[in-house]
């Protein structure tokens, strides 16, 4: 299982459906091929409750350690990723849904008084949940309980998730109150130079791509683009650059595309060094992974385990 993501970073995945943008899954964090999921946004804001395990969560600049029975709130267009810790894996829920869901009709208040705010650039980009803070333990409860509802789709499931996702977003206006000041002041200079950044190297990953082609991007000089992005994003930029193209690899093995294809494809030039930087990211050769993922289809397509 890999995100789909564009060259602007934004996942190509439909959150629920145009009618009820609300979507529930859960999964163990293992189940990416590398390990974790990549850097990505999307409109969508996101509650992730970690139901076993543990598990690093990074949003923008901030860095989170995620253990059982704790979250997280991902506000709307925040670039985030996600990843297990070394030794351990991570069993976690993510429900995504889209603010015009809590705005009410055209002209209601409710958007104005209550959603823009907190999802516009004023909003924090994230809010780690714990359930030892009483109106966090209740967001991280509602976490469950709409994976629950989406699961069992009763008659008026529709009806029950809106409740508690107004109940979820009272709980957030009320307590995230000091979270919305510290926001105001954040450099938006700074996330739009490393949005250019990301939709360059998205964008050209198949190309040679050198250090002073990604600094002239933001009119940095190339130290200070090197320091600029690993303050960011964790990793240096080159290290980011391979991550992301091991996993556009991986979409093109799931294609059918032979290993040599798949190398080429996502901007490998050596096929030795393809297999090495693969195998470093996902523990399997290229080849391992393209036999597994056959196998796996094969399997679902005859309803076998």
């Amino acid at each position: 299982m890999e995100l789909r993501i564009d060259g602007q970073g934004q996942e190509q995945k439909r959150h629920g459906t145009y009618g009820f943008p609300v979507y529930a899954d859960r999964k163990w964090i293992s189940s990416y091929a590398t390990g974790g999921f990549p850097w990505h946004w999307h409109r969508e804001v996101e509650l992730t409750l970690v139901m076993e395990g543990a598990m690093e969560y990074r949003v923008n600049d901030s860095r989170y350690l995620l253990r059982q029975g704790e979250g997280l709130f991902c506000n709307s267009n925040a670039l985030h990723a996600g990843s297990r810790l070394e030794g351990t894996d991570c069993d976690y829920i993510s429900l995504t849904f889209h603010p015009r869901l809590l705005r009410g009709f055209e002209g209601s208040v409710l958007g104005p008084k209550f959603v823009d705010g907190l999802v516009g650039s004023g909003g924090p980009s994230s809010l780690g949940l714990s359930p030892q803070v009483p109106w966090q333990g209740e967001i991280l409860q509602v976490v469950g309980e709409v994976y629950q509802l989406d699961r069992d789709r009763p008659a008026v499931y529709e009806l029950e998730v809106l409740r508690r996702l107004l109940g979820v977003w009272s709980l957030l206006v009320q307590g995230a109150g000091e979270q919305v000041e510290q926001a105001a002041g954040e450099d938006p200079e700074k996330l739009r130079r490393l949005r250019v950044l990301l939709a360059y190297l998205h964008s050209h990953y198949r190309e040679k791509i050198t250090l002073e082609d990604a600094a002239r991007q933001v009119g940095l000089c190339k130290s200070e683009c090197c320091r600029f992005f690993k303050r960011q994003m964790g990793m240096p930029l080159f290290d980011y650059l391979l991550d992301y193209r091991v996993g556009k690899s991986l979409e093109l093995l799931q294609q059918g595309k032979t290993v040599a294809e798949s190398g080429a494809g996502a901007g490998f030039t050596s096929p030795a060094y393809f297999s090495k930087v693969f195998r470093a990211r996902t523990g399997r050769s290229p080849s391992e992974y393209r036999r597994e993922n056959r196998e796996n289809v094969g399997r679902e397509q005859h309803g076998t385990d």
